[in-house]
């Protein structure tokens, strides 16, 4: 039987993945006619203009707004929202903090919720459960790229006349019964960051087909000035949430190849879901019917240690990076985050809010609790690499299995 790499043996993996970031002479035409144009400041500027107009034609939307980062672009979407003091906004527990801190930001309060068991995207009917007068909107996460279940969340948000926003830094290109995700709610938002299936280092991204909402985000992330109006006529409450020519330049070569990529990693996926699903204790992330295309930022599976020996997560991945397997760490639960339990977080809101009561803190959430202790990462580069790539990941996962008693 092969010994672990972990333990002195020979790695599974016996090429390298793609590396991250992929870039070419297409970025680099791109950062010199900025750097020879002498503009580099977006609003003159031409390249963050166009990368706005072809993303959002990309995801079948009619408006791109480029801002700085991808919380930033949930900060500005919840302005354009009118989210502020007061008000609730529902939450899943399991995502990064930014989807949370964003919330905290305007003023308002991220109600949190668990997030169901198969695809660790919000749980839409806690999510209706929550709604109480004071809540303004639900904010649907993509978990790794795989879409939340944008029916049940539309049709929760039009019932109760509350907002839809789609967190989307995960899904560039992924999408639900053919439609690209982000435009079914008021606005998506988007992040350009380093690990992101395309990147400028930083960078965000927000989409809408709501004309009122695209004038008030645009207004937002621009000082408050309004399209067309005197440059030192200001509006509304803004600040400086521009995107960089420099940025706009290098996304605009990304995204030449953000369709094929999504394609590659998203068969990659479900080749994936095939050959890890008959190793024992190993459930990919579940793969809805009415998801067309996952993007996937991350391919996701639960690890059940009773499988494995009972070794925990923790030193599973040691073991699987040894034989050559990327992965990155899973979200902790925001719910057990210092910001909720010091009680930080209401140093952002005001009035009875800041001073109440905030019983979903004490609930248990199961499902956010798997996603973060229970699941294993592997990066989004691995899935541009090819068939091979893929067998060599299930027979990692598989020599661990086999040998798992020898990493007690």
């Amino acid at each position: 039987m092969p010994k672990l790499a972990i333990l002195g043996g020979k790695p599974a993996k016996t090429k390298s993945f793609p590396a991250w970031p992929i870039y070419d002479e297409r970025e680099r035409q791109a950062l010199n006619e900025v750097l020879e144009s002498g503009v580099w400041w977006r609003t003159p500027g031409t390249k963050t203009l166009a990368f706005e107009r072809e993303f959002a034609d990309f995801h079948q939307a009619k408006h791109g707004i480029a801002v700085t980062n991808g919380t930033h672009a949930l900060e500005v979407a919840l302005a354009a929202m009118g989210i502020g003091a007061g008000d609730e906004v529902i939450v899943p527990n399991a995502t990064f903090v930014a989807t949370a801190s964003a919330v905290l930001f305007a003023g308002a309060l991220p109600v949190l919720v668990d997030v169901s068991a198969d695809s660790f995207c919000i749980d839409p009917e806690l999510a209706e459960a929550a709604i109480t007068e004071n809540t303004k909107a639900i904010i649907a996460v993509h978990m790794g790229g795989r879409p939340a279940d944008l029916d049940q969340l539309t049709a929760v948000a039009e019932k109760h006349g509350i907002m839809l926003l789609e967190d989307a830094a995960h899904a560039h290109g992924s999408e639900w019964r053919g439609r690209k995700v982000g435009t079914f709610g008021a606005g998506g938002s988007f992040s350009f960051q380093a690990s992101k299936t395309m990147t400028a280092g930083e960078g965000g991204m927000i989409i809408s087909n709501d004309d009122d909402f695209e004038r008030l985000a645009r207004a937002t992330h621009d000082c408050g000035r309004m399209p067309g109006e005197w440059f030192y006529d200001h509006f509304v409450y803004g600040s400086n949430y521009r995107l960089s020519e420099w940025q706009g330049a290098v996304l605009l070569a990304q995204l030449t190849r953000l369709d094929e990529q999504t394609a590659r990693r998203h068969e990659n996926g479900r080749l994936l879901d095939r050959l890890l699903r008959d190793i024992p204790g190993i459930t990919p992330q579940s793969h809805d019917t009415r998801i067309t295309r996952n993007g996937q930022y991350a391919y996701i599976f639960h690890y059940d240690k009773r499988a494995f020996a009972g070794v925990d997560s923790a030193r599973f991945v040691e073991a699987l990076e040894a034989e050559g397997v990327p992965t990155q760490a899973p979200y902790p639960p925001l719910h057990q985050l210092d910001l909720f339990t010091s009680g930080a977080y209401r140093d952002r809101l005001s009035g009875a809010q800041a001073k109440a009561e905030h019983a979903f803190l004490d609930d248990a959430f199961p499902n956010s609790q798997r996603e973060a202790w229970e699941t294993v990462w592997i990066t989004q580069n691995a899935l541009l690499g090819d068939e091979t790539d893929m067998g060599e990941i299930a027979a990692a996962v598989g020599k661990i299995s086999d040998n798992a008693r020898d990493l007690l």
